[in-house]
């Protein structure tokens, strides 16, 4: 039951000393660093949500087994799905044939045995953009076309014997021709860093190549997975070209092993997919490297759902029961310690290891379960413990698969020798690492016109309600899809409070509010003292930034650096003032926490939206509280919450972006801008896809029509003031066409990368009306 007086009334009735705790709250007790325990809670939230989306994997797939058509229909959406989140997503170059590499010095025809010739090729994959390695060509009749994949720390010639660097075992690529197939074998980026970053701008970083290509992509909804898999997809095409082809076949090992097993899932023109060192539960590939980070992708997809619904035929698959789709085999998994050492100047690389996994309990589990999800469509699965004890030979089975048995593995010889003189790899490699950054960056200039026709052309600004109806589903997919949304709240708020500082004009206060088990939600409530029974205030959310915390916005006889205390500047105004806790702190353990995040849909950015839409709920319970007059004001990380919660949250009247404003995808994608994430040890900034999405522009443009401010040092090095005001430009447009151009502005100031307090409060007092004159 609601008290009878009001909050405050309440609160000023009794001395500051018996006030530990607001009316209607119970005392908070909790001791430690709250903002470690907030951490923490939601690393315990994601845990137990990957643990559970196993189960929740079921309603994604709708499988129709009645007929090999209806069975392949049933599937489509989740092939596009996993098309589009390894960023399978442009058009290939048609090509009619794969051209030789030679020079005058050089030879296409690289060697040659009594069994088959090895030629240096390359074949157009995207504008620009070529696979490159090695052609095996049989001297006899072709009995299959191969696709064969090294690991990244492999190159063709080691897979192919003319180099050393792998076992005998493990030179697939050769035992394939000596069988018969004919054998491409596509160059991959390693995990050296020779070329990552920018050395005109002296920035180069320790980043594996295979990590800063991830980075540009993901931003662009592309990815260093779905960039090779078209590599390996045009070598596939050019297969087909051949109305009477052999049977297809991808065989991978390591990294070559996850694309051919993504490759294999999406095209069913791949008969037969042999994947080696890769397959098993993915419950922790946040541990694993970055770039095999995928978002969304454990939300659907394990190993053992795409090895059983997306390899192995429906029953009345005619002709294709003789062929085994997928080929288990068990290499021993790369190594990998992590990226290479900061060293030289160079920094900033993702922490992610490989490891060997224990067959026994995690390999043969996921088969396992996997084998339970092809229950009742009498598929057949093939599973080799392939080179573990070297009895049997997963290349016969793609050579001439057979329905029973195995194959024992055939002698091939010694390998050919490399007529090539000096030939460099790394010169090749240094080629199709050009070749991706040139690509990303032509993506990241083209995004912008992408976002035009697929965002700003239908709004319509005949109207502010047009509008703004116009905005509804653009927000849902802001929400839903990029931040990624959590479910309502599953425990009751509890809200608990103490009483932190007594100053002469305002009591602050400590609050936590529970959301789910082990996840809640804190700040700092600052209450002034002149406030009257019903009387109803503005209230100004006031956000810190990287690694700070609610008493570097609230702390009172103080000048904190970057943010001048305004939190308690405004409080001493008179104005309610929240201080929230933002997770992004801890360094790495916060980081973590995106990586955990982003295989289920999720990003730091789910929490906090989640963590301000209770906090919401509970100010807009207070009695002093005005809930139509809520403003949002962050600087830095608490810029780019001012960005992305208010354009989802409504309740929010107005926003203030302060030190974070910018051309906000080319500020993580380029390769040209000193100030770029490219190069920073801020591996958690790229967002999914953000660049045909999103732009700050376009989340300012869901922030409209309420009013939106920037405030921009001339010397903050978050950005330069020509990308800010370019991108700035385009709100104010809007604004203007929306007809209240004044309820947007920008201040520029002479200053570094801090709060100023001059145009903005002149915005607070304008658009919430406080204080009086």
């Amino acid at each position: 039951m609601r008290r009878t007086l009001p909050l405050l009334a309440l609160l000023l009735a009794v001395p500051a000393r018996a006030a530990d705790a607001l009316p209607d709250t119970k005392p908070l007790t909790e001791d430690g660093d709250l903002a470690a325990k907030m951490v923490e809670g939601i690393g315990k939230y994601l845990d137990r949500e990957t643990a559970a989306c196993v189960e929740k994997r079921k309603q994604y797939w709708k499988l129709d087994i009645s007929a090999a058509d209806a069975y392949a229909k049933s599937v489509q959406p989740n092939r596009d799905r996993l098309k589009r989140i390894l960023g399978v997503v442009d058009e290939r170059v048609p090509f009619t044939d794969l051209q030789y590499v030679a020079g005058p010095k050089t030879l296409a025809l690289v060697a040659e045995t009594d069994d088959y010739k090895v030629f240096a090729v390359r074949w157009p994959v995207l504008p620009g953009v070529d696979g490159e390695g090695l052609l095996l060509e049989p001297k006899g009749k072709v009995v299959a076309c191969i696709v064969a994949l090294p690991d990244a720390d492999w190159t063709p010639e080691m897979l192919a014997g003319l180099a050393p660097g792998a076992p005998e075992e493990g030179q697939f690529a050769r035992r394939l021709a000596t069988a018969g197939c004919r054998v491409i074998v596509p160059a991959l980026l390693g995990r050296a860093d020779d070329w990552s970053g920018n050395a005109a701008l002296g920035k180069m970083t320790n980043q594996p190549h295979r990590e800063f290509i991830y980075r540009m992509g993901y931003e662009l909804g592309r990815h260093i997975i779905g960039y090779e898999i078209q590599k390996v997809l045009a070598a596939v095409d050019w297969f087909c070209l051949d109305k009477e082809h052999p049977r297809v076949a991808v065989y991978g090992d390591g990294e070559g092993g996850l694309l051919a097993f993504c490759a294999g899932a999406i095209d069913e023109r791949i008969d037969t997919t042999v994947v080696a060192g890769y397959f098993g539960p993915r419950g922790e590939l946040w541990k694993e490297p970055i770039y095999r980070n995928v978002f969304g992708l454990l939300r659907e997809f394990g190993d053992a759902e795409l090895a059983a619904n997306l390899f192995y035929p429906a029953p009345q698959a005619a002709g294709r029961d003789r062929i085994h789709r997928l080929v288990l085999a068990t290499e021993i998994d790369p190594v990998v310690d992590g990226p290479p050492a900061a060293a030289g100047g160079r920094s900033g690389a993702a922490p992610g290891r490989l490891v060997r996994r224990p067959f026994d309990q995690q390999i043969m589990p996921e088969f396992n379960r996997s084998l339970k999800l092809i229950e009742g469509k009498r598929a057949r699965a093939t599973f080799l413990p392939f080179y573990s004890n070297g009895d049997l030979d997963a290349v016969s089975w793609v050579a001439e698969p057979k329905p029973t048995g195995v194959a024992h593995p055939q002698p091939i010889g010694d390998p050919p020798a490399d007529q090539r003189k000096g030939f460099d790899p790394k010169e090749r490699e240094h080629r199709q690492f050009d070749q991706l950054v040139a690509f990303s960056q032509k993506v990241l200039r083209d995004s912008e016109r992408s976002r035009e026709q697929t965002f700003w052309s239908k709004l319509d600004t005949s109207s502010v309600e047009k509008y703004e109806a116009s905005t509804k589903a653009f927000r849902k997919q802001l929400d839903e899809d990029v931040l990624g949304k959590l479910p309502d709240p599953t425990v009751p708020m509890n809200p608990r409070t103490r009483l932190l500082y007594d100053e002469p004009k305002y009591r602050a206060y400590e609050v936590t509010l529970d959301i789910y088990p082990d996840v809640f939600a804190y700040g700092i409530l600052a209450l002034p003292k002149d406030l009257k029974p019903g009387e109803k205030r503005p209230v100004v959310v006031c956000q810190h930034g990287l690694e700070g915390r609610p008493t570097d916005v609230i702390c009172p006889n103080k000048d904190s650096n970057y943010y001048h205390s305004f939190g308690s500047r405004l409080a001493d105004l008179g104005y309610i003032v929240y201080a929230p806790q933002n997770p992004y702190i801890g360094q790495d353990k916060f980081r973590v926490l995106q990586r955990k995040a982003n295989p289920l849909g999720l990003s730091l950015f789910s929490f906090i939206v989640r963590q301000h839409r209770t906090t919401l709920d509970w100010l807009s319970t207070l009695p002093n509280v005005d809930p139509e007059r809520i403003a949002f004001y962050g600087l830095s990380y608490g810029g780019k919450t001012a960005m992305r919660v208010p354009a989802v949250e409504t309740r929010y009247c107005l926003s203030i972006c302060s030190g974070d404003f910018n051309e906000w995808v080319a500020k993580n994608a380029s390769v040209d801008f000193r100030g770029s994430y490219m190069f920073s040890p801020e591996y958690e900034m790229p967002e999914w896809d953000l660049g045909h999405t999103f732009n700050y522009a376009e989340m300012a443009a869901l922030i409209a029509p309420r009013p939106f401010m920037v405030e921009r040092g001339h010397d903050d090095g978050v950005g330069i003031d020509e990308m800010v005001a370019y991108e700035y430009a385009k709100v104010g447009r809007l604004y203007s066409r929306l007809k209240v151009p004044e309820r947007t502005e920008i201040e520029y100031f002479d200053g570094p990368h801090e709060i100023h307090g001059v145009g903005t409060f002149a915005f607070l007092k304008r658009r919430l009306k406080w204080p009086p004159d």
